[in-house]
């Protein structure tokens, strides 16, 4: 029987845990609201999902053992992250965010930039091939395998509408210092950038938020 009662506080922990992908959540939150930033959100849902489907044929398990490859992801996830910062940067200098409003903020491109920040963590997937075993029942994997993922992405859409909302509440509290926040934004994502990038692969423990 899956332990349920311990797993949900567990993943939800690592739902809400401060990364680049609920960082992102904020910002677009702050810039074109709640609602906009979790129809972009979804991206990162169908990022994880097939994410999760991998882990549990067992490539996880490859991605741990091989430091060419989560090398590879790794420094790809590290440049997109910078390069998303100083973007979010340039638009905080040239915007007049008095005055910010959604259609500013391309849809398209806000989805993208979740989706490819969730692929570009190699810790994302280590998460799934680390943490969700410790949960499976042997005798039903395939189930067990389908409701812990499933109530993964489910605890992800609530991080991500909370992370939204704040940033929308942020936004509204001090609107005329909202280019602040968006250069705080970016040097966040800069900074995830080079954490990502100069930290090893993590064993048993992981961010995938």
């Amino acid at each position: 029987m899956l332990d349920l009662a311990v797993y949900i506080p567990a993943c939800f922990a690592i739902n809400l845990a401060f990364g680049p992908n609920n960082l992102l959540a904020m910002t677009h939150g702050a810039q074109a609201g709640t609602g906009f930033a979790l129809r972009a959100g979804m991206g990162r849902i169908l990022a994880f999902a097939p994410m999760i489907a991998i882990s549990a044929i067992g490539l996880g398990v490859i991605l741990s053992a091989s430091a060419m490859v989560f090398t590879a992801i790794k420094i790809f996830g590290a440049a997109y992250l910078v390069y998303l910062g100083i973007k979010i940067l340039r638009s905080s200098a040239s915007a007049d965010l008095s005055d910010l409003k959604p259609r500013q903020l391309e849809f398209r491109s806000a989805f993208r930039s979740e989706m490819l920040v969730a692929f570009g963590n190699p810790k994302a997937i280590l998460v799934f091939a680390a943490f969700f075993p410790q949960f499976v029942v042997v005798e039903d994997y395939a189930q067990s395998y389908l409701i812990l993922g499933s109530l993964f992405l489910v605890m992800e859409i609530a991080a991500l509408f909370i992370y939204a909302a704040v940033g929308q509440f942020a936004a509204r509290a001090a609107s005329r210092r909202l280019h602040w926040f968006q250069r705080a934004s970016g040097f966040g994502m800069i900074g995830f950038g080079l954490l990502l990038l100069f930290t090893p692969k993590p064993g048993n423990q992981a961010l995938a938020g």
